[in-house]
Formats: structure tokens, sequence, C-alpha cells
């Protein structure tokens, strides 16, 4: 079978978004090549090489996004592609440095494709008790682990993102087991997922983008735990009647802003609200559309180029 590889030029704080993006249109696999990534591996010691080329260290900011999309639908799919990232330039303009977002594409033979793609997934430990693994992966749970599969299409939201890990981490501080939760924006449900797997009495998981829901409805149902959670294709902010113990949002700060006057309503009085998707000129913001909301600030949380927050109601 052949292949478009579709490639995006964009920055290290635009390459999730343009990833999330693209993940919308395949189930075949999308790469983010970042040198900061080898960069960081050498710094923090995780890994070494006896030899890298000095000029690694040099402030690149072009990060490329890769899509493997089926060659007879490449027309189309790329055509909406592109209506996506000049919104995406749209709304991320004077927020955050997306880049060019210039394409290029090249035809490739892909009947290994999928199986070399997959080789690069591996289960992803997260805070003291919760593992994201990849569905086609024998994973022998240990004690006190939680095991979180996702599918195929792990869009919107794998764990590997700092704003999602952040978001699971503190999620592990505060959870209990008569806990309700609320998931803003749950794309993949793995927020939603994991605090039914940590021991949540039940969970709410909402997303205007409905191929998120339906991602996160298979998500819920290869994890067996679709009697516990519903996910609605809706704004759950639009229903007051909907409270609970702990709330989770992971977008952008200027969307976390203007849902700042809602979003207490959903929550239980002594919640816990915890948001992520931060930027460092946006914290200050963030923080004080929610402490007007009298919400008290507990913890702040710092990974990469992202912040993420905890409140109590």
């Amino acid at each position: 079978m052949k292949f478009t590889e579709l490639t995006i030029h964009t920055t290290s704080e635009g390459s999730e978004l343009v990833a999330d993006i693209l993940w919308r249109y395949t189930n075949y696999g999308v790469a983010i090549s970042d040198v900061k990534d080898v960069i960081a591996l050498q710094q923090n010691k995780v890994m070494y090489w006896d030899y890298m080329d000095e000029s690694l260290l040099e402030n690149r900011r072009d990060v490329l996004v890769k899509a493997f999309i089926p060659l007879d639908e490449t027309a189309e799919i790329s055509k909406r592609i592109r209506e996506d990232m000049e919104e995406l330039l749209h709304n991320c303009n004077g927020i955050i440095s997306v880049g060019t977002l210039e394409t290029s594409s090249r035809e490739v033979e892909g009947d290994d494709w999928i199986e070399i793609w997959k080789t690069h997934f591996r289960p992803l430990h997260i805070g003291s008790r919760v593992v994201v693994c990849p569905e086609w992966i024998k994973y022998e749970k240990q004690p006190d682990e939680e095991v979180v599969l996702l599918d195929s299409n792990m869009a919107f939201g794998t764990g590997e993102h700092e704003t999602t890990s952040m978001c699971l981490k503190l999620l592990q501080d505060y959870i209990t087991s008569d806990s309700v939760c609320l998931d803003v924006g749950c794309g993949s449900g793995i927020l939603g997922i994991s605090a039914i797997k940590l021991g949540a009495k039940y969970a709410y998981l909402t997303d205007i983008d409905y191929v998120a829901v339906e991602s996160a409805k298979h998500n819920c149902e290869i994890n067996g735990v679709t009697d516990k959670v519903t996910v609605a294709h809706a704004n759950l902010l639009d229903n007051a009647e909907v409270k609970g113990d702990i709330m989770l949002a992971n977008i952008t700060a200027e969307i976390l802003c203007g849902l700042a006057l809602s979003i207490p309503k959903n929550l239980k009085n002594g919640g816990t609200l915890i948001l992520s998707g931060i930027i460092e000129s946006r914290l200050d913001m963030v923080i004080t559309a929610f402490s007007a909301q009298n919400l008290k600030l507990e913890k702040t949380v710092r990974e990469g180029e992202w912040i993420a927050l905890s409140f109590k109601l």
C-alpha cells in the first residue's frame, strides 16, 4: 500500500497542536521530529552518544510533524488539513508561535509502516500508579499499578505531552473512591479513564470535537469502564446539574480564562480543579481569573515549557 508522507513545519510549542489536527485524518501514524528532544536526552543524561554534531546545540525552532495518509485519500484530506492549519495560525496569532506551517509531501511505500510505527511506542509510566499502554502491547501489570489502554489511533492525548502528564500526576494526588470526576475537553479520554482505574466512583467526559468523542468512547470500551463513564459530544459547562469532586481541563490558557466564570458551578464545594495547557506568559492571567471565582491555588507544577495548576473551591 502506498502512502503520502505529509510534513508540516512548525515549532516545539506548536508541534502537539499540529499533531492533534493530523490525528483527525489518519490512523496510520503521526511523528514529531524535534531536535530539542535529542538535546534534552543528552543534557538530562538519559542517553549518551560518542559523538553529537555541535550544530544540534544551535537554537533551532523548526520542528517537523509528519502524517501518513493513504495515497487515494490525499487530495481531499490535504485540503482539509490546510484549512485547519490556517485556522490554527489565526487562533494562535500573538499567543503561541506555531511557525510557518509550511507543508510538503512525498509518496512512500507503506507496507511495513504501521508495524514500524508501532515499535516506537512503549508503556508510559506517569506518576506512581498510572501506566499508559498501547492496546497492541502485552504489558504485565505490577502491584499498585493501573494500566490505561489506548487504541492504535492514539489521538488527542496519550500522556506523552507534558500537559497531559501533569494532569495525570495531579489527579493521583486528589483521587478517592468517592470522587466524581469531570473532564472538559476529554480528547482520547485518558484522564477520565485513569480516574476510574484509580478508583473514582464516576466520570463525565465531554468534548466539542466529534472525532475526540468517538475516540474516547472506544478507549472506554477497551478499558472496560463504560459502566462508570459518560462520554458526551457537548460542552459540559452548559449543564449546571452535573457536578464533580474533581474537574480537569487541559486546554489553552485563553480558553481556560474564558471558562473561569462557568467552571465553579460544576464543581462541588470543597472540590478540586486541575488546569493544564498554560505557558509562563499566561500564568498570572489564569491564576487571576480563577482566584476571582473564590478558588484557592494549591499547587503549581512545571514540566518543560508548560504549567499545570490545582485549585480548591
